[in-house]
């Protein structure tokens, strides 16, 4: 029986920017960040309160997991925005929404009451979509 989830993946197009946008903007901390072989990286990133969650930012490149083909079709799905990777949620959102937009964030969707509470949708440096939710409880 499954007991748990550990690491989830987030498809990014370039690991250095995409190091730069979870950690200096979201204000994610590196849980691991090691050389996996010629040209690979394993680089995974936790929401400060949550340090058992690791998010693997996965190259998306040619090598083991993908070919050419592949990368060329992920890559541009994830550049039109096709992915909705997560959603995430914090204790004030309209503060979380204005300190991410001053860190140049960028917002799909602002601010907006939803039965459940409120929630903005933002994207990565890759093009991934977010959640960003203040729930009722």
């Amino acid at each position: 029986m499954i007991t748990k989830i550990t690491h989830t993946c987030v498809y990014v197009l370039n690991q250095d920017s995409a190091y730069d946008f979870y950690v200096n903007k979201l204000g994610f901390k590196v849980h691991t960040d090691a050389p996996m072989g010629p040209g690979a990286r394993w680089l995974t990133v936790s929401p400060p309160e949550q340090p058992e969650l690791e998010i693997t930012l996965f190259l998306v490149a040619e090598g083991g997991m993908f070919d050419t083909e592949t990368v060329a079709s992920m890559t541009a799905l994830i550049k039109k925005g096709t992915f909705g990777a997560a959603v995430f949620t914090c204790n004030d959102l309209m503060a979380t929404y204005e300190e991410y937009k001053a860190k140049g964030v960028v917002f799909k969707k602002v601010p907006t009451k939803e039965f459940y509470g409120y929630e903005a949708l933002f994207v990565d440096d890759s093009g991934n979509w977010f959640s960003l939710a203040q729930t009722n409880s």
